[in-house]
């Protein structure tokens, strides 16, 4: 089997490069899917509170055979979960909906900078709870902008494992990189191929042509070589077999810069922009 190569945390754990997501995925649905991930050699999943399918994604961890501590588990706070007791409640309710014993990684999914009453530092303070009493392996951010790990880090002098941010060739993502990778963040990448929007680019399939490997591949072998953890999604064994398939070929330096040099800056962007986003449901 693949070994997919771990990436070290700033709290000394690891975590798998290379993880199988489920955003968008019916409930119905999730547990199928993860076990097949699981049988072809994912060893990372990635939820949240807000997909609504952290039971499926416990159920198919449990039944998969595999040891607790072979399979590394991600999931979100809600939006609606931003105070510190609902923090609190909505973190206990994760917990209770995998039944896993504990979460591998709890993010706070957005910033929420400019809904009133809600303060990230003061949720950041709570998720330093969970890491601290050991239900959350290690903790982190979710679409942070760099303003908002800088007041962050300053306020609770924690910094966060990992930031996952919305990255692909056509939205690099560049500031908020470099400043997880000075501050010894992580930089996980959602929306990996910019929803499919990549795939058809004229540079991205001559590429894949030269290498005869998908669009899917060298887009997701970008991340890897970047050094981002990435966790694409579907539901179609063939397309997860699909995105497993990246540690036996590599891009040249040429490639990776044609990829990047893709970049379309702020109008790349496939989801909201961090710094307006003000979703919470009720």
């Amino acid at each position: 089997m693949t070994a997919v190569p771990q990436i070290r945390l700033n709290d000394g754990r690891t975590i798998p490069q290379l993880g199988f997501g489920v955003f968008q995925i019916p409930p119905r649905d999730t547990a199928d899917a993860v076990r097949r991930a699981l049988e072809i050699g994912y060893r990372h999943i990635d939820t949240a509170q807000m997909y609504g399918n952290e039971k499926e994604v416990g159920e198919a961890v449990r039944a998969s055979g595999l040891d607790r501590s072979e399979v590394f588990v991600t999931s979100k706070l809600n939006n609606n979960g931003h105070r510190p007791g609902d923090a609190r409640r909505a973190f206990d309710g994760t917990l209770q909906a995998l039944d896993l014993g504990y979460v591998d990684l709890f993010l706070i999914h957005w910033p929420l900078p400019t809904v009133e009453g809600t303060d990230y530092v003061e949720t950041w303070r709570t998720m330093i709870e969970f890491a601290k009493d050991g239900r959350a392996g290690s903790i982190g951010v979710s679409n942070f902008q760099v303003p908002h790990l800088q007041r962050a880090i300053a306020e609770t002098g924690v910094v966060p494992a990992i930031n996952q941010i919305e990255v692909h060739p056509y939205f690099t993502n560049e500031e908020v990189r470099a400043y997880d990778r000075e501050n010894g963040i992580v930089t996980e990448a959602w929306s990996p191929i910019a929803q499919g929007a990549v795939l058809d680019d004229e540079v991205v399939q001559r590429i894949a042509s030269s290498l005869d490997r998908t669009p899917a591949q060298v887009v997701l072998r970008w991340h890897l070589q970047r050094g981002d953890v990435v966790f694409p999604k579907s539901v179609t064994t063939a397309r997860i077999q699909e995105n497993f398939e990246l540690f036996d070929f590599e891009l040249d330096a040429d490639a990776m810069s044609d990829l990047s040099h893709l970049n379309r800056g702020e109008k790349g962007r496939t989801g909201p922009n961090p710094d307006e986003f003000d979703y919470v449901p009720r």
